[in-house]
């Protein structure tokens, strides 16, 4: 038996530290791989620390609320089986002689590929071809076994953990909404707790994600000279084309299409049209972002905003931006976003249509420079211009709001770019097929 040290894994892109929210094991404890053991917060997401070890948790070394850096040990595991684990590098402890430990940059690597080494065989309650490759921890193949989810069932399971491993959470999840036929996501606000003041007034404690949402958005008001464009659109085509094919790829897919990957779509096509839209400012310097990463704001249950990314959305075609879309917001409203999945965005857009809100000014996604919002889609009587002359019809009409930092983007480019999108939308093709 051997003590090893856990480490705070990496946690996203640039994140150096994060504050521990809860700890959600005792010392004392037995502890599985891809168990959560504690809760952190970062300034993007939380998200909850998986254990890299079969063992029992011996003694915390830290405590709720405290800032921890990424690479620092975190709590001292007894290994149940140190026999899976190479000996070259478990820092063992020993009470008569002081720990030297690695560079915690190699134990993390070193970390991650022993979990991944982790092999074994998946459920034997149907065939497994296909699935050799994949790995899975002995705690998501008793579950699989105990539920009677054959290998290819389980291999349908999006993962969460390294590498999109299956963790405990996204196997229990899973099978929270086996049997529910999915459906488009209506959530209502749950309002935070009050206090009551008097019989007329109550207080209500902002909660750290409100906290940090009201901080960046003073903050980006601040540092960009923020204007903010309008232009209407007429998006007769595109609700046409979606009537038709929303069924069908609904039985297909088991998802919806909505119109949010239809507007990415425009949006990263007059990217690449005026790439100088997809730019941050440091100092005095412009930076030029190649990636094309979209953040899309999605409304949480308790009200809070949060902002997942579609990391190289010009990757995409309009299926795959679908998926994407529908599957970072089911991520976001679960709670289950992890810091990569909201960090590195290089332009954002905001679908406030789905309140029925006609238009807005949206505030820009620091260091972004610009940011795009899309009104409710409504039914007007508009001037149709014909070969034989003008005509009055019907249209469905949608107004885009278009936020942009004075500083770098002026009103030409601003307002070009805001009538490039205009014009992917409203010269959507009618006869193009989603796979």
């Amino acid at each position: 038996m051997k003590i090893v040290e856990m480490l705070m894994p990496p946690l996203g892109e640039s994140i150096m530290e994060c504050t521990v929210l809860h700890l959600l094991r005792k010392a004392g404890d037995k502890v599985s791989v891809d168990d959560s053991v504690l809760e952190v917060a970062t300034d993007k997401v939380d998200t909850e620390v998986p254990c890299p070890y079969d063992g029992t948790i011996i003694e915390w070394l830290v405590k709720e609320d405290d800032v921890v850096p990424i690479g620092s040990a975190v709590a001292r595991i007894e290994i149940a089986d140190d026999g899976n684990i190479p000996s070259d590098f478990i820092p063992e402890i020993s009470p008569e002689k002081n720990l030297t430990v690695e560079d915690p940059a190699v134990l993390l690597e070193k970390d991650l590929q022993v979990a991944l080494n982790k092999k074994t065989e998946v459920p034997e309650t149907e065939s497994s071809s296909g699935n050799g490759d994949i790995f899975y921890s002995p705690l998501v193949l008793s579950i699989a076994r105990e539920e009677k989810i054959s290998s290819r069932e389980l291999a349908t399971i999006t993962g969460t953990g390294a590498e999109q491993r299956v963790t405990k959470n996204d196997i229990l999840s899973y099978l929270s909404t086996r049997e529910a036929i999915q459906a488009p996501v209506d959530l209502p606000v749950q309002l935070p707790k009050a206090t009551s003041l008097n019989g007329s007034t109550e207080i209500i404690e902002m909660d750290r994600m409100r906290k940090m949402i009201s901080q960046r958005m003073i903050e980006s008001r601040k540092i960009s000279a923020h204007v903010t464009s309008f232009i209407e659109t007429d998006m007769t085509t595109v609700v046409k084309w979606r009537e038709t094919v929303k069924a069908d790829y609904r039985k297909r897919s088991g998802d919806s299409i909505t119109y949010t990957p239809i507007l990415i779509e425009a949006v990263v096509k007059a990217i690449k049209d005026y790439p100088m839209i997809n730019i941050s400012v440091e100092g005095d310097k412009i930076i030029v972002k190649k990636d094309i990463n979209i953040g899309m704001a999605v409304a949480l249950p308790d009200g809070n905003l949060i902002v997942p990314v579609i990391h190289r959305a010009d990757q995409y075609d309009l299926a795959g931006l679908a998926r994407k879309v529908n599957e970072l917001a089911k991520k976001a409203r679960e709670n289950k976003l992890k810091a990569d999945d909201v960090s590195g965005g290089t332009y954002s857009v905001s679908n406030i249509g789905a309140f029925a809100n006609l238009m807005g000014t949206p505030i820009i996604v620091q260091p972004q420079v610009a940011i795009m919002a899309f009104g409710a889609i409504k039914k007007k009587p508009a001037v149709i211009e014909t070969l034989q002359g003008d005509l009055i019809g019907i249209r469905s009409l949608m107004f885009i709001s278009h936020s942009y930092d004075h500083r770098v983007v002026d009103g030409s480019l601003g307002g070009m770019f805001l009538k490039k999108v205009n014009d992917y939308l409203e010269n959507f093709d009618s006869h193009r097929t989603l796979m």
